[in-house]
């Protein structure tokens, strides 16, 4: 069984307000990343982690948009992290495969979702990810400039990232135990060694993070809509 876990518990800060509740396209954001997963054939069950005190505010969006998929609404913690591992901890016995993915990605698509649940159930771990095409610079001191990176050798990964059940939940409780705190799923398979397979995201999958993503998302999910 393979559960898609949805990390809506984040404040907007940079933001400056609820971004997953930002209308985009006709509708609120988070309702069209739950789309994207409600509707992907490889995704029999869908963990919404959220805020305290905004189950309500999502469970209206459930009924009002009539999603189809069996869900549950978790409460997140104080980090991604924490949020992370309370989906994983309302994962039905029988769920194999973890499909974790940012809430404000909307744009993400069936293919790259069912890719990586194919490369997670290969490796055990699996992530969403393009190659960095800009040149990096490293500065200690945010400055000057110490080195210029290699770029043939460096991704940007996105989500969804996704794992075997069993490989994340090692990962995680690994990292919780030592007081590790990542932002980053795959950064903890890291920590036991695990090989992250890299899955090529060749279509659009932004992460509305400031104001200024809003008007490139919203052609991404105009167009999706008239497809």
């Amino acid at each position: 069984m393979n559960i898609a876990i949805l990390v809506a518990g984040g404040r907007g800060a940079r933001m400056g307000r609820d971004k997953l509740f930002l209308e985009v396209a006709g509708r609120p954001l988070v309702v069209h990343t739950w789309g994207r997963f409600d509707g992907a054939k490889a995704i029999e069950e869908i963990v919404v982690v959220v805020r305290a005190g905004m189950e309500k505010e999502f469970l209206a969006l459930a009924k009002k948009f009539q999603f189809r998929k069996k869900f549950q609404i978790v409460v997140g913690g104080a980090v991604r992290q924490d949020s992370v591992w309370n989906g994983l901890e309302a994962a039905p016995a029988t769920a194999e495969i973890a499909v974790i993915h940012d809430a404000a990605r909307p744009c993400v698509g069936e293919e790259l979702i069912e890719a990586t649940v194919r490369s997670a159930e290969e490796t055990g771990a699996a992530v969403a990810a393009h190659p960095v095409t800009d040149t990096i610079k490293e500065s200690a001191d945010g400055r000057l400039i110490q080195k210029t990176l290699d770029r043939t050798r460096l991704w940007a990964v996105e989500t969804p990232q996704t794992f075997r059940l069993d490989v994340i939940r090692r990962a995680i409780s690994l990292a919780r135990e030592r007081k590790m705190v990542f932002t980053d799923d795959t950064a903890a398979c890291e920590l036991i060694g695990q090989p992250v397979r890299l899955v090529s995201s060749i279509a659009p999958n932004p992460k509305v993070t400031v104001p200024g993503d809003l008007p490139f998302v919203e052609v991404l999910l105009r167009n999706h809509v008239k497809a």
